[in-house]
């Protein structure tokens, strides 16, 4: 119970109360350091008498001691950070303090020994010490005592690993067990208090250790080695995370902060996104804001970057009652902590009572508009429930924010929509349109649109799909050996679709920068050899995994645009452009959503395609196209 409330008690202070508490604490060592040295002269002074001469004396000598601790920053070094550097400013406060006690009792008290002044600085730095190690190990069993500690495993014995173990012996919750090296010249030895063994024996080591994870300190190796380490890890159960490279490595950042998991994202050969200069909270924070679709792998992501703008109030709204329920556990430890109310809906975009009343009752400013069925194959099969969800619910929630006088909506795009050759872009273009028209005729709300391509780590990414694929033993399947797609980062679309967003105002369809398309045959080769495996093939019929070519599926193109217009403009931000594009009037788009409620109301699926073929530019049904294919 006593250790219980010393880790509630350290919990609630913040940074600078642990500061002040450490100065106090060395502070406290002033006097009794100089008692101590006052006890063990033989034929001093009794100590009360001493004591009422030199009360003046501590009292500067403690004041010198504040200054000379705050200037060498000493309270500012964290308690579990303590190294030879730590412990080097503490004798140079010793030091100092020393001599500034030397100096006092040369002005005022010049009877006292200089041996007892020697004896004082020792003792003071002996006593600041033990200080020191005694708070920790407290600290530490309060912790210990409350839960397990993470038992790790340490990849790479060379400085970095050393660091790394060092900074893991003060560690509250992680302790390390071991190092795995490739260098036979270090296995068998023992490093910073760990054996360093060898990479074939961790299965072994992980059972015997009842290791939980692994951290890879290698910062000089390349991508794909470390990404073919970690899969092979991951392979029997263990989570694995990495530092970063050496130039990541140069801050002020504790080491273990700079942890993170080995992502597969990386293959798309993108920069980290940095988004703490980002814009994309201005129009967000002390708003209620609702999220259509906050339920999909893009939606949630939404949530997530919003609820870090601090808004006053984050609406999910989501057809999928399991999706919903696990954003809502995703999230609310996130709202919570920044003090955003959190409302979860349970509902489709295309109910018009339930749109309304939902942004009526929670007072909704700003609308995300991400619900979407986006899975080509299942979209061309299914016509008329793709096209209710995708354009009439667009059209159902977008009106009812015009009506109910919503600041702002932004519509999530794709860049399947610009010339579409199946029925899921087709429907995102016709969303897109219905928009266009809105922001025309809408003095109160801004409309925006902002279009990008696929993004790893969503639902239906090929990463995952191959990644699953080699995990079975292949083959990987390819549609064909020459398409390309654009590829972006899932947390880079979301964080420049906010930024785009507040750059809206009225109408404009936002590009995000998607770079280079990339080949998803060599996408395929690069998973494969990142996982420690051979590619398959005719040059090399002993491979590991084949990849297997299937032909297009039906809609499906060659490359992807993001443009259907020439031209386009430049933002503020160097990732976000405006397309110029033309959009259909008000009097087409009314005409196109009543012929598509008609064919939805019938069942008729040629209808439907009739009204996407006449409004949709460059849309052809996949039927047709095959008719006329030679």
């Amino acid at each position: 119970m006593k250790k219980l409330f010393l880790e509630n008690v350290l919990k609630r202070l913040d940074r600078r109360h642990k500061r002040l508490m450490f100065l106090c604490a060395d502070l406290a060592l002033v006097p009794l350091a100089y008692l101590f040295t006052l006890a063990v002269q033989p034929g001093g002074p009794p100590l009360w008498t001493a004591l009422s001469q030199a009360w003046l004396l501590l009292v500067l000598l403690v004041a010198l001691t504040a200054g000379i601790s705050s200037a060498l920053g000493i309270p500012k070094i964290r308690l579990n950070s303590y190294d030879t550097q730590g412990m080097l400013r503490v004798g140079a406060m010793s030091l100092l303090v020393g001599l500034a006690n030397a100096a006092l009792h040369r002005i005022g008290q010049p009877d006292l020994p200089s041996g007892a002044l020697v004896v004082f600085g020792i003792v003071f730095f002996l006593f600041a010490a033990a200080s020191r190690v005694l708070m920790l190990e407290t600290v530490l069993a309060a912790y210990r005592s409350q839960g397990k500690r993470c038992r790790v495993l340490i990849y790479g014995a060379g400085n970095t690993g050393m660091q790394l173990a060092r900074a893991l012996t003060r560690h509250d919750a992680i302790e390390a067990v071991a190092f795995v090296d490739d260098n036979t010249a270090l296995q068998s030895l023992t490093i910073a208090g760990l054996p360093v063994l060898r990479p074939m024996d961790i299965e072994r080591i992980v059972d015997r250790r009842r290791v939980d994870r692994v951290l890879l300190a290698m910062p000089s190796v390349s991508q794909p080695k470390l990404l073919q380490i970690a899969r092979r890890l991951e392979r029997i159960g263990l989570e694995v995370q990495a530092l970063p490279s050496f130039a990541q490595l140069i801050g002020q950042e504790a080491l273990l902060d700079k942890l993170v998991p080995v992502a597969p994202a990386q293959i798309i050969g993108r920069k980290t996104f940095d988004r703490s200069g980002a814009l994309g909270c201005t129009h967000i924070e002390g708003r209620s804001v609702l999220v259509s679709g906050g339920g999909g792998s893009i939606g949630s992501e939404l949530c997530r970057q919003v609820l870090t703008c601090k808004p006053r109030r984050l609406v999910i709204m989501e057809i999928s009652e399991l999706a919903l329920y696990e954003a809502e556990k995703a999230l609310r430890p996130l709202a919570d902590e920044t003090g955003t109310e959190l409302v979860v809906v349970l509902g489709s975009v295309t109910e018009a009572r339930l749109v309304r009343r939902t942004l009526s009752v929670h007072d909704v400013n700003v609308v995300l508009h991400a619900a979407a069925y986006k899975h080509v194959p299942i979209v061309e099969a299914n016509p008329l429930v793709g096209l209710a969800n995708n354009v009439l619910g667009t059209s159902t929630l977008a009106t009812a924010a015009r009506d109910l006088g919503i600041e702002r909506f932004i519509l999530i795009s794709s860049d399947k929509a610009v010339r579409p050759t199946n029925v899921m872009g087709a429907s995102k273009r016709l969303a897109e349109l219905v928009v266009q028209d809105l922001a025309a005729r809408s003095p109160d709300t801004i409309f925006a649109m902002v279009r990008f391509g696929n993004v790893v780590g969503s639902s239906g990414s090929v990463v995952p799909l191959f990644e699953e694929q080699i995990e079975q033993g292949g083959p990987v399947t390819v549609t064909h050996s020459e398409v390309t797609r654009y590829f972006m980062t899932i947390e880079e679309a979301v964080s420049l679709v906010l930024v785009a967003g507040s750059y809206a105002s009225g109408g404009e369809v936002f590009v995000l920068d998607m770079g280079k398309p990339m080949r998803i045959m060599d996408i395929a080769k690069q998973i494969i050899v990142d996982s420690g495996y051979t590619v398959k093939s005719a040059a090399n019929p002993g491979g590991d995994i084949e990849i297997k070519e299937i032909g297009l599926r039906p809609g499906e193109k060659l490359h992807e645009e993001l443009l259907i217009g020439e031209g386009h403009l430049t933002t503020a931000h160097e990732k976000i452009f405006a397309a110029r594009e033309a959009h259909l009037s008000e009097i087409e788009v009314a005409s196109a959503i009543r012929s598509l409620r008609e064919a939805m109301a019938t069942g008729n699926d040629a209808a439907a395609l009739a009204v996407v073929t006449r409004w949709v530019e460059g849309y052809v049904p996949d039927a047709e196209r095959r008719k006329a294919a030679p």
